[in-house]
């Protein structure tokens, strides 16, 4: 083999090597010919012109990106390390590679900002009680911005809050009393009942006198099946006076 045919043959591997890229299914190449942008290609077998096309490369996979903690005052004046996470993913990728820099990182600054500006407008007890709507209003606000840049924001997650030492213990504090609150709420919502019962047993009692003694007769029977010493229990006259009548007209229809 002459030396002229070896070199043609090396510069024709080298030429399929720089014209042909493969891409993946989740993959897409933005192609410029002389600087200007031709389009996004992809996937499967793309045709370059060496020299002439330069190409690259853009996932179209969920990208997961963590959000660093930030230092944050909140709108009552509580400083807190917050920090979240941020799903989204390329759905332009012209606008991807044209309209920004470096997606990746301009979303990653876009998120701390945007964390850090909406969560000092909000107070502490609804960052910890309200952190969907919070999360909610970071979703809108970033996928808003990056909409230019041909990406779409899906989720964006607060995943912890760092709380000042004092600020841990007054919360216990507030928390702790909140229970005691909630304890003597249902022990008088029950003495309320309780008396509201006696109130309507004592009127029962009130129209119907012989409860009353059945009652008395009742407490006698509890009172000698549970103790074994002797126990003095006065009788109330009253619980006699029906019998003291019967006996009255007995005599009398005798006589």
């Amino acid at each position: 083999m002459s030396a002229s045919l070896l070199a043609i043959l090396v510069i024709l591997g080298l030429f399929l090597a720089s014209a042909i890229r493969v891409l993946r299914e989740y993959e897409r190449g933005v192609i410029f010919r002389l600087g200007r942008l031709i389009g996004a290609k992809g996937p499967g077998l793309i045709l370059l012109i060496p020299i002439i096309d330069k190409m690259q490369k853009v996932s179209l996979r969920l990208v997961t990106l963590d959000v660093p903690p930030q230092d944050v005052i909140t709108r009552d004046n509580v400083s807190v390390k917050v920090n979240a996470v941020v799903y989204f993913r390329v759905m332009d990728p012209n606008k991807a590679v044209v309209e920004v820099e470096n997606y990746l990182y301009a979303t990653s600054q876009l998120a701390q900002t945007t964390l850090r500006s909406v969560l000092g407008q909000v107070e502490l007890d609804e960052l910890l009680a309200e952190r969907e709507k919070v999360n909610e209003r970071l979703q809108e606000i970033l996928d808003r911005h990056t909409d230019p840049w041909g990406i779409k924001v899906a989720t964006v997650e607060v995943k912890h809050i760092d709380l000042p030492q004092e600020m841990q213990r007054a919360i216990a504090r507030q928390a702790e009393a909140e229970r005691t609150r909630r304890a003597k709420v249902i022990s008088a919502e029950g003495e309320f009942q309780a008396a509201t019962r006696l109130q309507e047993a004592a009127a029962i009692m009130g129209t119907q006198p012989i409860t009353l003694q059945l009652r008395y007769l009742q407490t006698l029977a509890e009172i000698a099946s549970q103790n074994n010493s002797t126990t003095i229990f006065p009788i109330p006259i009253d619980l006699l006076t029906p019998f003291l009548r019967q006996g009255g007209k007995g005599v009398e229809k005798g006589g």
